[in-house]
């Protein structure tokens, strides 16, 4: 029994090989969908695992000032009143906010931290800034404020390589250098942001902020998840729509194989009904024959796919999952694959084509060898 498959497993892959154009072309394309499908989805969820890491020691809740729908700066007067909300353990006012770069065409993002801040004319730049402005440790840096003058700042540090996914594009200053830098009065602040003792009471205390300031905007942590979840999963589909054309081709492809043989296939099924074979065996072929064209492309694709995003930091399509406008952080994303969606990929691509691979075959072999082979 054993002799009797390794038979047919051998007549199956000089099956291929007699027809190797036809098929090596059908296994590029299939293995590029594979490689485009699993690249799109290894990095995305790779990001909204990065992301819920960073997000996890976030804020709880984050208050924001709106007026007439438009963010405003917010009173720091406000979180001596919140900070008596039952549940809140801490309040504290944030300075942050966005500068942009008209010379070198970039965003920076601008924030006083709470610990360790620099000293008055002194900022810490992260590796982006420093890559594109040639500016390091020690060196005198400018930008211009909000009115227009230029600023100048000794650089204190280069933020770390490691974390540039946070970093890249961020200048950390003094809180006093950031009023004077962006304008903002010393009695207003960017948002406040706050610490809270039972998770089950976010929704209870931005309730009662928005009852006490009907013009606060509370945001809950879990809802800046959802927006980060939503946001990738907008860019990798548009990414999938781009790359639509490959999937098409692949779809022609299948088809091509479900409508049915070619003549040559089925003199071939005629003669191999002639010398003996059963209809079974003949399924059996054409099963194998489909394993080894799908399963193949599938290996080849999800490897070539995940080294492509773990070890080259998706540098064919990076910039539009990223999102960065100009500082795009150099780093490596830590291995993160969604096993159920590898399974989905694996039932929406290889069983497909494994079934239209029998499907013919099975309509030839049950016909008469004669008729078929005149």
């Amino acid at each position: 029994m054993i002799e009797h498959y390794r038979h047919i497993l051998d007549f199956t892959l000089s099956s291929l090989l007699r027809r190797k154009g036809k098929n090596g072309a059908l296994l590029l394309v299939y293995i590029l969908i594979i490689f485009i499908l699993a690249s799109v989805l290894f990095f995305t969820y790779a990001l909204k695992h990065e992301a819920a890491l960073v997000l996890s020691e976030a804020p709880e809740i984050v208050v924001q000032h709106t007026l007439t729908g438009r963010y405003q700066t917010i009173p720091i007067a406000w979180s001596e009143k919140i900070r008596k909300i039952n549940g809140v353990i801490s309040v504290r006012p944030r300075l942050w906010g966005y500068q942009y770069d008209t010379a070198f065409l970039a965003n920076y993002t601008l924030t006083v931290p709470a610990e360790n801040p620099p000293e008055s004319g002194s900022i810490d730049i992260g590796s982006g800034i420093s890559r594109m402005r040639s500016a390091y440790k020690g060196d005198i840096i400018a930008f211009a404020g909000h009115d227009g003058l230029s600023r100048s700042f000794t650089i204190r540090n280069i933020l770390d390589h490691e974390s540039q996914l946070l970093t890249s594009d961020l200048i950390l200053l003094s809180e006093a250098d950031y009023r004077d830098f962006s304008g903002i009065p010393t009695d207003q602040a960017t948002d406040l942001t706050l610490r809270v003792r039972n998770p089950r009471e976010y929704a209870t205390i931005a309730e009662k902020i928005t009852h006490m300031y009907p013009e606060a905007r509370p945001i809950v942590r879990t809802e800046i998840q959802r927006t980060y979840d939503a946001v990738f999963g907008w860019r990798s589909g548009l990414l999938i729509v781009v790359f639509s054309a490959a999937a098409i081709a692949f779809i022609i492809f299948a088809w091509d194989k479900a409508s049915g043989l070619s003549a040559e296939e089925r003199r071939e099924i005629g003669v191999l009904k002639a010398v003996g074979w059963e209809t079974s065996d003949i399924l059996l072929m054409k099963f194998w024959e489909g394993i080894v064209v799908s399963l193949t492309a599938f290996l080849v694709g999800t490897i070539l796919a995940y080294a492509h995003v773990f070890y080259t930091s998706s540098a064919l399509f990076a910039p539009v999952l990223k999102g960065w406008s100009t500082l795009y952080p150099i780093f490596r994303l830590t291995p993160f694959i969604d096993f159920g969606q590898v399974a989905t990929l694996f039932f929406l691509t290889v069983v497909p084509y494994t079934v239209t691979t029998i499907i013919p075959s099975w309509r030839a072999a049950t016909i008469d060898p004669d008729a078929i082979m005149r």
